[in-house]
């Protein structure tokens, strides 16, 4: 069975001690937010200088790291534009997004590739999509769906596309958010429009390999990759189905309804691949936990919430966070920044904190698993890494990365995922991005 080339570097060196891993695309090198470096700190500091910090405007989009460079996407507002005073509203507002190369060891700025764009989305702030670096190429997608493939040594455009334009899609409420995904020859994409939900190009010439699925909201969810049931499976999720698709092909393996309010397709399915398990959850319609077929390319619902409440929760309803499974049980943030464990059999809970967070709406932290303790980047900008067991939440150490620089509902906050690569992690907002060495001295 053929692998992408990222799978086997990481099998080749998981045997190096001390070895270094890039971040070159949505959750790391194999997009399940799991960091694989080893000789990083046992405990963080009360405080932390900077590597470096570099200032950059406005976006949601966190940034790439790859061959000692960063890739991290913004907004400029046009002449005299503002954002609308309702972050609600859609009325068009000029600008331009930019796409920035940075060297990952200084932070200084290599080349820049800027192109117009006018928002009619709501919560304009930025580029929502982490881009995707594959050799001597980075795809980078913006919030009004240009998508451009890029050379890494000087920026210059190879070939780009306009999702809205190029596929009739219908834009969604917050705009393009799913990030791409680099399979072999081709890079894919959720982009909407009759019959190319998902959509994979030649990453080389921009041409179309296959387009599948109709749906009217795409959703903000990024596609993943699995292995189950003896075949590769491309996992695809909008606001009406979840869905299985051959990613050579886009033929359909199988599909499952799961129709969502306000189109909250956004948080990653994770996957057990010990146990054949795949999870996902919403916001107000709460999880669904898949057992998946081992000898064919089949699933059936094990179990699923029962609250269609964004208060009255009863197992796991995130906004964004991607959930963690570990040791039979499921770690995630809910709906008002509650830290849950809940058992993998049945979704029951174990436990919840709001110690690294805090209790509001839509209060967030991403969670990245190291070994046996996570790194947890809440929304104050705070990084801290803890050990999360049925037992509980032990926290063992934080410190403030960044300030929380984005307005929302009166209060600001850090809504884009640090990335974590070169014993780093490099985070931003709507100010600057940063780099701090986390090595073990």
């Amino acid at each position: 069975m053929k692998r992408p080339i990222w799978t086997l570097l990481i099998l080749l060196g998981a045997g190096v001690p001390g070895r270094a891993d890039d971040w070159a695309q949505w959750g790391g090198p194999m997009r399940d937010e799991v960091w694989r470096e080893t000789g990083l700190v046992d405990q963080l500091p009360s405080s932390l200088r900077p590597k470096w910090r570099t200032p950059i405007s406005n976006g949601y989009s966190g940034p790439a790291i790859a061959a000692a460079k960063v890739f991290v996407t913004d907004r400029l507002l046009g002449a005299g534009q503002s954002n609308p005073s309702n972050p609600f509203s859609k009325s068009p507002v000029a600008g331009s997004e930019r796409v920035f190369c940075l060297d990952a060891d200084t932070g200084k700025q290599l080349w820049k590739h800027e192109y117009t764009c006018t928002y009619t989305v709501s919560y304009p702030n930025g580029p929502r999509a982490t881009p995707a670096v594959d050799g001597d190429r980075v795809y980078s997608l913006g919030a009004m769906g240009d998508f451009h493939c890029l050379k890494v040594a000087d920026g210059s455009v190879v070939w780009q596309k306009n999702f809205l334009k190029d596929f009739k899609a219908t834009l969604n409420t917050w705009g393009y958010s799913s990030a791409p995904l680099i399979d072999g020859d081709n890079v894919i994409n959720i982009v909407g429009g009759p019959d190319a939900f998902v959509v994979a190009f030649n990453k080389h010439t921009g041409d179309v390999v296959w387009k599948a699925l109709d749906a009217e909201d795409f959703g903000y969810c990024p596609p993943i990759i699995i292995e189950e049931g003896g075949v590769r499976q491309l996992i695809v999720w909008n606001p009406e189905e979840i869905a299985s698709l051959n990613p050579a092909t886009g033929a359909v393996y199988w599909r499952h309804a799961f129709k969502l309010k306000a189109g909250l397709a956004i948080p990653t399915p994770i996957h057990d691949k010990e146990r054949h398990l795949l999870f996902i959850t919403s916001f107000y319609n709460g999880p669904i936990m898949f057992d998946l077929d081992p000898n064919k390319p089949a699933a059936k619902v094990r179990w699923r919430g029962s609250s269609n409440s964004e208060i009255q929760t009863d197992k796991l309803h995130s906004i964004m966070p991607t959930p963690h499974f570990l040791d039979g049980h499921i770690y995630g943030i809910c709906s008002y920044g509650q830290l849950r464990c809940l058992r993998e059999d049945d979704g029951e809970r174990v436990w919840e904190t709001l110690k690294a967070t805090g209790k509001a709406r839509w209060w967030n932290a991403f969670l990245v698993r190291h070994e046996d303790k996570f790194f947890l980047a809440n929304e104050q900008g705070d990084l801290i890494l803890a050990r999360l067991t049925p037992k509980g939440y032990d926290e063992i150490g934080r410190f403030k990365m960044l300030e929380a620089t984005t307005p929302l509902e009166r209060r600001k906050v850090v809504w884009s995922h640090p990335a974590f690569a070169n014993r780093c992690v490099y985070a931003r907002n709507d100010k600057e991005i940063v780099c701090y060495d986390l090595s073990r001295k």
